[in-house]
């Protein structure tokens, strides 16, 4: 299997965690490239990863990201438009565990602003599912 083949057998890996593992590692990224940065995710802030140089939105995979579309949210589409030191960094096979094996693709200048410019707008809704309303149909169609 070659560095970037995923696994016959992934390890279960929730999205949260999957996200939190690329935040990780991308502020690791930074550090040994002399650019410290915090943490902004789930704050509010315009991307997840702040330091002096650069605002970084992260996108996090689990596999292989190629042929998959980013989503940004509003904010995040304002801010990669408007601001030059906005990045977007791809970090994908995440879910195989191994860091050393993951891998960062960094988009920024010129490439991110024809990638923003052929964005498309959606709107959807984010609908709650209660995870015991999940157990019950799970109980319901697949009885034991």
């Amino acid at each position: 299997m070659d560095a970037m083949s995923e696994p016959t057998q992934a390890p279960h890996m929730s999205n949260r965690a999957i996200e939190d593992a690329a935040v990780a590692y991308l502020l690791e990224w930074e550090a040994a490239r002399g650019r410290p940065s915090r943490d902004t995710h789930n704050t509010g802030a315009a991307a997840d990863v702040a330091n002096a140089h650069r605002t970084i939105e992260v996108k996090a995979y689990g596999g292989l990201a190629r042929g998959q579309d980013l989503w940004l949210e509003p904010s995040q589409y304002t801010e990669g438009r408007d601001n030059p030191n906005f990045w977007l960094y791809v970090v994908e096979n995440i879910r195989q565990g191994d860091p050393a094996r993951f891998r960062l693709l960094e988009i920024d200048g010129e490439t991110l602003r024809v990638m923003l410019v052929r964005a498309v707008e959606r709107r959807c809704f984010t609908v709650p599912w209660p995870v015991a309303t999940y157990d019950e149909l799970i109980r319901d169609q697949y009885p034991a």
